[in-house]
């Protein structure tokens, strides 16, 4: 596969969920004409990051199932268009709804539904929410051949543990939607991320307009070095500035896999007999946190 083709789908979003739905099924279809082979969605598109604050019942009217229409649609829109999407929503989920990410492949098959595990608990809306439990990767298939996929949202890009396990469990790609100002520090993560396992990563962002949020959807390949080069290289592949927006990723998947296969990042020369402490659960100052 020389180039796999990512759709960041830098969106306002509508008033309603029903508007929500309508806009993101005709921007998935302007992303099929634009060559791409997956549609990936800012954080919460179902919703638009609204969340209502000090109220699970209206929390829960915002929330939508995995397999109710909503996410159905895409999943069957993914089979007509011969394109994966990523579709991103407030899932309905017992004790309270989950931030979450369905990926569907080509033929409409869902691959996983992740829900974001670093869940803000600093902050009065995502405080609401169920944590994920896990991190997942899948072979998914696209029309330019398989392609390992893996996910994690927003706040987890903080945490290099995240992009490390999905890695360690083969993603070549990893999606982050997002939905918060990207400003030089959070996007210098997403480019160590990249950087540090060798792999790519498609970061989707609200535009300038929607609240708290700035549009700089990002995706990054992970080639550090060309060998036919004396010196680094930026692994940006693009930036998409402010504007609302539909903006190409073009991973050049088969290079990324050569560097891969060389290089000395990623599991190459880890010692996790030495990591131990990692798995520490106690916290101490000045970390401690109410």
């Amino acid at each position: 596969m020389k180039h796999f083709k990512v759709a960041l789908l830098q969106l306002l979003p509508e008033t309603t969920q029903e508007k929500n739905l309508e806009k993101g099924l005709q921007s998935c279809r302007l992303a099929k004409a634009m060559g791409a082979d997956l549609a990936l969605f800012p954080e919460m598109w179902n919703i638009g990051y609204q969340l209502p604050t000090f109220d699970p019942h209206a929390l829960e009217a915002c929330a939508t199932p995995a397999d109710g229409p909503f996410v159905g649609a895409f999943g069957a829109l993914a089979q007509a268009l011969d394109m994966a999407i990523g579709i991103t929503f407030l899932e309905s989920y017992f004790p309270s709804p989950r931030n979450s990410l369905c990926l569907f492949d080509r033929h409409g098959q869902q691959q996983f539904v992740y829900a974001k595990v670093h869940t803000c608990d600093f902050s009065e809306d995502e405080r609401q929410l169920t944590a994920g439990e896990d991190f997942f990767v899948a072979n998914v298939d696209t029309a330019q051949g398989n392609v390992k996929i893996g996910a994690m949202i927003c706040y987890d890009r903080e945490f290099p543990e995240s992009a490390r396990i999905l890695m360690l469990k083969g993603a070549e790609i990893i999606l982050v939607p997002n939905a918060c100002p990207m400003e030089i520090n959070r996007i210098s993560q997403l480019r160590g991320r990249a950087y540090e396992n060798m792999l790519g990563i498609a970061t989707v962002n609200y535009p300038k307009g929607q609240p708290d949020c700035n549009g700089h959807s990002t995706a990054f390949d992970g080639i550090a070095y060309r060998m036919e080069e004396h010196a680094s290289r930026d692994t940006l592949i693009i930036d998409a500035g402010e504007r609302e927006g539909i903006y190409i990723a073009d991973f050049p998947l088969d290079e990324i896999r050569e560097y891969r296969s060389r290089e000395v990042h990623g599991n190459a020369y880890r010692r996790p007999d030495r990591y131990a402490l990692l798995l520490e659960q106690r916290v101490e100052p000045p970390f401690v946190r109410n």
